[in-house]
């Protein structure tokens, strides 16, 4: 039984007991309220004070009852509430009852397995776009880190399938697997997969070899952060100017310029429009750097003639007050 659930519970029995000894005094011995919570008090906490009246035979009995029954139950909880206390296990319980609750209210959601360099550095990137995230870690080091970044998370293995599910993985919108080994992702994604066939799955790959088993176990896409961060230094030493723009485009900055995408709703008024006709450029102020059809084909620098279809992506670049009103009006009349 959950230790929180344990320790409500006996205190609800405490009460129950109290109650119990406070009516029976109150209806044998006909004392007052205050004179028989008193000598249940005294009787369950058995500090050994003198009875406050002279007690009938029925009393007595009652006494006695009450003594074998509930001095031991209350002794217990005395120890069990110190223990809580001092290890601080209260505040635990509380505080993972809470988490627990947030992430049960979570849909559409990130799931992250691994909160090491790698997935901290994604989730803070994830969370300049939503908060809509939960951590899966299993070493007990980084608990206190994820707790410091007050990011949502379990603590456990990633691979096990209640974990998995205490995370909403069900309701989830994209899944990462970015555990510190090769074997462990390939088996994660393989879980991910069964348990959610819809879910977009992204794996980290420290091996080139590996990048195809994590595909066949059902992985979307797979990157290799060493290829990745060797591909930006070559670029920073070959052509500086490029990189410094790409950083400055794909950061999440508010000011500057942005390189965003956004998805063609069908009943946005730009759904099968012509560039040419559709004004984009005169009234947000942004450039169409190129347009992904729903079918996958990608159009670079797209002519005026190129027709914006339902259901596709457009790319733009500008500021990013002008790239959130695009984007809103790609998705709504």
């Amino acid at each position: 039984m959950d230790k929180l659930k344990l320790t409500l519970k006996s205190i609800a029995i405490a009460i129950l007991i109290f109650v119990i000894g406070t009516s029976g005094f109150f209806f044998i011995e006909k004392w007052s309220f205050i004179d028989s919570a008193y000598m249940t008090a005294i009787t369950l906490s058995t500090v050994g004070f003198a009875e406050i009246h002279e007690i009938s035979t029925a009393g007595r009995i009652f006494t006695m009852f009450l003594i074998f029954s509930g001095v031991g139950f209350f002794l217990y909880l005395a120890s069990m509430i110190m223990q809580t206390v001092i290890e601080g296990e209260l505040v635990t319980m509380l505080g993972r009852r809470k988490l627990d609750k947030a992430i049960k209210r979570l849909n559409q959601h990130y799931i992250v397995c691994g909160y090491g360099r790698i997935g901290r550095v994604l989730c803070n990137i994830i969370k300049e776009e939503t908060s809509q995230i939960v951590v899966i870690e299993q070493d007990d080091a980084l608990v206190s880190v994820l707790e410091q970044d007050n990011t949502l998370y379990l603590h456990g293995d990633a691979s096990d399938e209640t974990l998995l599910k205490k995370a909403e993985i069900r309701k989830a919108k994209v899944f990462v697997a970015a555990l510190a080994t090769d074997t462990a992702n390939v088996f994660l994604v393989l879980t991910a997969r069964q348990l959610n066939p819809d879910i977009y799955i992204m794996a980290r790959a420290s091996n080139e070899s590996v990048k195809q088993k994590l595909l066949i176990a059902g992985a979307n896409i797979v990157e290799s952060p060493y290829d990745t961060g060797a591909a930006a230094m070559g670029l920073k030493l070959l052509r500086p100017s490029v990189s410094s723009f790409l950083s400055i485009a794909t950061s999440r900055s508010t000011e500057g310029i942005q390189i965003e995408e956004s998805i063609v709703s069908a009943d946005s008024k730009y759904a099968n429009v012509t560039l040419k006709d559709s004004g984009i450029r005169q009234e947000y102020d942004l450039i169409i750097i190129a347009i992904i059809n729903e079918s996958g084909e990608t159009l670079f620098n797209p002519s005026f003639d190129t027709m914006i279809e339902s259901g596709g992506t457009v790319i733009s670049m500008g500021k990013p007050d002008d790239q959130k009103s695009f984007h809103r009006a790609l998705n709504s009349n």
